[in-house]
């Protein structure tokens, strides 16, 4: 779970063990795109922006790096809406799609992007995700 601070800036609120464990640390607090090569930050930030003002789930394919090792996987991004329908918070989910193994038990050191797909290109065919409504109004 991030939570924004200002612009482009995520901090870690939560993390869980598969996180924690693969980057070698607790997270808690570090800022988001600060796990991010450098030459990607920029990206991540304006995607989590754009998020704010489109609030769609984005999927980022990457790279997590440990060293010359590299496992590929997917880090799902969902806008988070507070009580006053300002996204001010974003769940991700690590999805590896490749085997952990692969890191040969190193740490991630840099993760980076090798591209974003967004759910707001298919908009008009699928309903919106929404993570959680009361007798069917949208709370987040």
């Amino acid at each position: 779970m991030l939570g924004r601070l200002g612009a482009g800036q995520y901090r870690v609120r939560l993390a869980g063990g598969f996180v924690a464990d693969l980057h070698g640390r607790e997270l808690r607090g570090e800022n988001f795109p600060g796990l991010w090569r450098p030459d990607d930050r920029m990206s991540l930030q304006l995607t989590l922006e754009a998020m704010r003002r489109y609030p769609d789930p984005v999927v980022v394919d990457a790279d997590a790096r440990a060293g010359e090792f590299v496992m590929q996987m997917e880090v799902l991004l969902a806008p988070v809406r507070a009580s006053n329908g300002q996204v001010d918070r974003v769940l991700g989910l690590y999805q590896p799609i490749s085997p952990a193994a692969a890191l040969m038990g190193g740490t991630v050191n840099a993760l980076n992007i090798r591209g974003v797909t967004s759910t707001a290109a298919n908009i008009d065919q699928f309903p919106r995700l929404r993570l959680a409504s009361i007798d069917g109004r949208r709370i987040a």
